[in-house]
């Protein structure tokens, strides 16, 4: 009876040891499983960045959602993401994240994507209308209107629409896509002033009795206050879930996007309404998807 009785017990024993491991297996199975879920802001100049997820050889590996940048950010705030592109000054606005090494949205001298276009000359300039979709930006508007412009004008923030921004205010911030799409109307319309900035007819491509528009280029204007890169985003994350198989996916992610930016141009062609050869020079000449030294210091 007593040897019954252990033998029982020890029976039950190895049943729960062997429960125990198939749980565990269990567990590990579906932790490895779950997918980590990736922030992407929609803009073309972020799909070299992306593409190996959404077009190459880690698609399915990720879940991914796309937004806007300021979006992307409160996705990783409010821990709806676990890895996101993100506005660069949103790095120093949420705790706890780790930047992912040599990856970036840059731009060394002209980004074109991203321009203050003002009814008057910047020194005249009293109220500018933000593009609501990205701090960073506005951040960097604030900045060279008080250390390189010397202005203080009145901003406040608008949805993206250029003809409707520029009725209320003196000028306004474009970013992304829509602002890509009025450099590229205004190339070789636009002759530049003295002090740098291009200035066209509204007539091209402004809200009707707007007389000439001024328009500067951010990162052309940053470049000659500090003398450094612009980083306009950067890849960032928890930095509890970014393991070397992450980090190496997503600079294969990217160096697959670079070799094939002449795909990515003629699909976004239609969507842009710019031709792919115009949107192929952008995204090698005036991004840099990179963050070295230079561009780290700039951050």
């Amino acid at each position: 009876m007593i040897y019954s009785t252990r033998q029982r017990a020890r029976s039950q024993f190895t049943s729960a040891i062997l429960l125990l491991c198939l749980l565990r297996k269990s567990i590990s199975k579906e932790t490895s499983l779950t997918k980590l879920r990736i922030s992407i802001v929609q803009y073309v100049n972020t799909a070299p960045l992306v593409w190996g997820f959404t077009h190459g050889p880690l698609v399915g590996k990720y879940d991914l959602s796309f937004t806007v940048p300021s979006e992307s950010a409160e996705a990783l705030r409010a821990d709806k993401a676990d890895i996101a592109i993100i506005p660069a000054i949103e790095y120093q606005r949420i705790a706890g994240l780790v930047v992912l090494p040599n990856l970036a949205i840059a731009s060394k001298q002209q980004v074109r994507s991203l321009l203050l276009v003002a009814k008057k000359p910047i020194a005249e300039v009293h109220s500018i209308a933000l593009d609501s979709s990205s701090r960073s930006s506005q951040a960097l508007t604030r900045i060279l209107c008080a250390d390189a412009w010397r202005i203080a004008p009145r901003f406040f923030e608008q949805p993206p629409d250029f003809e409707e921004m520029l009725r209320h205010a003196d000028a306004a911030l474009l970013i992304g896509d829509p602002a890509l799409r009025l450099a590229i109307a205004l190339n070789g319309e636009a002759k530049r002033e003295e002090r740098g900035a291009l200035v066209a007819s509204a007539s091209t491509s402004g809200p009707r009795g707007a007389g000439d528009l001024h328009i500067y280029d951010m990162v052309e204007e940053w470049q000659k206050s500090t003398a450094l890169p612009a980083v306009l985003a950067v890849w960032a994350a928890r930095a509890d879930i970014v393991t070397q198989e992450v980090l190496q996916d997503f600079a294969v992610s990217r160096d697959f996007g670079l070799s094939h930016i002449a795909e990515i141009s003629k699909l976004a062609e239609p969507q842009l309404k710019l031709p792919a050869a115009t949107l192929a020079s952008y995204l090698q000449r005036n991004i840099d998807y990179s963050l070295a030294e230079e561009k780290r210091r700039g951050l």
